[in-house]
Order: structure tokens, then C-alpha cells, then sequence
């Protein structure tokens, strides 16, 4: 799937990744490729060691490579095209490569003889991104992934380049979502991209268990994540675990129609009426609906139609804790946070499906 900022004129990622393959230079500037196994970005005509597709994102800017944690490949160095386009975001990036560690601040160019809003609109309009959001991100990216195997607070300052602790918490917590201190002792959150035939579904997963499966337009998905944040008490960075892996794989057998059947480790963070609706929801046979109403009985509180629709509405794992199965008591639809096109199309999915599980249970 191409990410962030589609640009729709573009061939599909099946395409690209051939064009990775031959190393063609016919994307030069309109495409990039992420690889997740090593954490770079790439030209598609970079002539290092190509990945497993399965490794592979593909974006159409630099700034989304860079804004979702990946770092400028050392061998085809994708900044450098974009900056001959600016003599002036080139000098910079020279000087950047040279002290990749150093916090630069505007005050740092105004001693070099630079207009911080000069380069601020140079940066923005070759890269898509500032100078010192670009330092930042590189020391940012380094932290973030020294605080997940268990480094300090003080070592991942000093290795970022902080005079201060407050200075490094401050920047930390502004890209990361989260102060560093909070995130240390507890299991990093990390977040990736899987393609599905209904748009790309984000996923959130610690080392063992999946935290969150939605569609990438959700509109509450930015309010999920904060909230997300909050109870666990950690942070959300680019990156995939186990779970990520195995949801991935349990969705392409389910949109191909050969299984229905999901068993990644869940965290189903929630009070305990919703922990108890939920559970009714995954009970829910595949090609069959409920009411409302119906999971309300069985939860034996006839009063907790509104709460029931409340629970639903509240499930951050989409598909797999399938809210979609609930509709209204006269056969409607009713609301789903994907949107009811998608809510039908899983609906007439699963019925498709239904006479196979039948098949095979018999």
C-alpha cells in the first residue's frame, strides 16, 4: 500500500516492488521504499541488497519515510537527490551528516550566516519536512530504540545529543507522544501498516499481545492510540513484533476466504462490561448477525442496549473482535466505526465464507 499522502496516479505496490527489483529509475523522486527489517529508506533504484517483499512499504514522499521512523540509506542516500534541487538544504545536510548527534537550534544557523525561515521553507519544500525536525528525527529514532532494549533515560539523553534531561523529555514526549521515563520499564508499543482489500488497517502490538487493529481512517483511531498511551503507560513507534506477523497472515487467510479463525494473543483493554460484550462478540459464529438486543440478554441486563452499542463502539480490534456482526433490531446496519460500506462488505464476506466453515465442521 502506498502511505501517507497518496498519490493515486501511481502503479500499485506489486508494480513497485518490481521496479525496486530492476532497480529502475523511473520512480526517481515520486516513490521510496521502507524496509522494515533493517529501519532505511531507499530510492527504488538503490543498488544495495534488495528485500523481501513482505519487508517492503512503500511511500511517495520523503517526508512520510522520515515521519513514520525510518532512516536515509547510507548507499543510494535519497536526501541527496531532493537537495541538489537546494544549494542551501545542501550545505545543511553536509553539515548535519557531519554532526548527526549535535541539538541544533535556529539560533546554530543564525551563527552560520543562515535565516531560520529561509531554510525552514528550503527544508519544507525539498524534503517536506524542517532542519531541525530532521535532527530530531534522527536522534529521536536512536533513543526511541535504545529505551526499548532497556537503556536508561540518562544514556538515551546523552546518545541523543541533550544538554538536559527536561530538553530531552520535552522533545521526546513532542515526537513520541509520551515522556521517556513513563516508556522505560514498560513493553514499547509499535505500530505498522497491513494492506487489506477494504484500505490499509493500522496495527498496535507489544512483543506478545495485539493492543489494535483498525482501519486507517477511522476518525477516532488519533484519540485511540492517546488513550492507548495513557493505560499502558508507554509509548507508540514505528516498528513490527510477533503479533503484528501472525495478525497480518490471519487477515490475508480471512479476506481470501480461506478462514475465519483468529488466534493472536489479544490485550482487550477495557472496563469488565466491555470485556464481557466483547467476548459475546467473538462468540458470534462467522455468517451469522446479532441484535443489540440479543447480546444485551446475554449479558443479562436488559437495560444495557445504549451500553452495549457503547462497548462496540469503544472496540479498538476491528474484524477479529467482529463489532460488525452487531446490527439493529429491525435488520439495520446501524453505525460501524469503518464505515457501513465496510461493515457490508465484511458482512456478505463472512456469508460467503459461512457454508466452507460449515463444511469443515461437519
Amino acid at each position: 500500500m502506498l502511505q501517507s499522502g497518496m498519490l493515486f496516479d501511481l502503479p500499485n505496490d506489486d508494480v513497485l516492488y518490481d521496479a525496486l527489483l530492476a532497480r529502475s529509475s523511473d520512480y526517481e523522486g515520486q516513490a521510496f521504499v521502507c524496509v522494515k527489517s533493517t529501519g532505511i529508506f531507499c530510492r527504488l533504484s538503490c543498488p544495495a541488497r534488495k528485500p523481501k517483499r513482505e519487508n517492503t512499504l512503500f511511500f511517495d514522499s520523503i517526508a512520510a519515510c522520515i515521519d513514520s521512523g525510518f532512516r536515509p540509506c547510507e548507499r543510494c542516500r535519497p536526501l541527496e537527490q531532493a537537495a541538489e534541487k537546494e544549494p542551501l538544504v545542501k550545505s545543511l545536510m553536509e553539515l548535519l551528516d557531519r554532526q548527526p548527534d549535535r541539538r541544533w537550534t535556529e539560533q546554530d544557523l543564525v551563527e552560520r550566516g543562515f535565516d531560520p525561515s529561509t531554510v525552514r521553507r528550503a527544508f519544507k519544500r525539498a524534503l517536506g519536512v524542517t532542519f531541525l525536525d530532521l535532527a530530531r528525527q534522527r536522534r529521536m529514532a536512536e533513543a526511541a530504540r535504545q529505551l526499548s532494549t532497556g537503556a536508561s533515560v540518562i544514556e538515551a539523553q546523552i546518545d541523543a545529543g541533550y544538554e538536559s534531561p527536561s530538553g530531552f523529555r520535552a522533545a521526546f514526549a513532542k515526537l513520541i507522544g509520551e515522556a521517556p521515563a513513563r516508556s522505560q520499564g514498560h513493553a514499547l508499543l509499535f505500530a505498522d501498516w497491513i494492506e487489506t482489500p477494504l484500505g490499509p488497517m493500522v496495527a498496535v502490538a507489544d512483543r506478545t499481545h495485539l493492543h489494535l487493529l483498525e482501519f486507517h481512517d477511522r476518525k477516532a483511531l488519533p484519540a485511540e492510540l492517546e488513550s492507548l498511551k495513557r493505560k499502558v503507560r508507554s509509548a507508540v513507534v514505528p516498528g513490527r513484533t510477533p503479533p503484528i506477523e501472525q495478525i497480518e497472515a490471519e487477515l490475508k487467510a480471512y479476506f481470501e476466504g480461506r478462514s475465519g479463525d483468529f488466534c493472536t494473543p489479544l490485550a482487550l483493554d477495557g472496563s469488565a462490561f466491555e470485556r464481557q460484550v466483547w467476548a459475546k462478540l467473538i462468540e458470534i459464529p462467522l455468517g451469522e448477525t446479532r441484535s443489540y438486543g440479543e447480546i444485551a440478554r446475554e449479558v443479562a441486563t436488559m437495560e444495557a442496549v445504549r451500553a452495549v452499542a457503547r462497548a462496540n463502539g469503544s472496540n479498538r480490534i476491528a474484524i477479529v473482535v467482529p463489532c460488525h456482526r452487531c446490527i439493529g433490531a429491525d435488520g439495520s446496519l446501524t453505525g460501524y466505526g469503518g464505515g457501513i460500506a465496510r461493515k457490508q462488505w465484511l458482512l456478505r464476506h463472512e456469508g460467503k465464507m459461512r457454508p466452507v466453515g460449515l463444511f469443515k465442521a461437519g
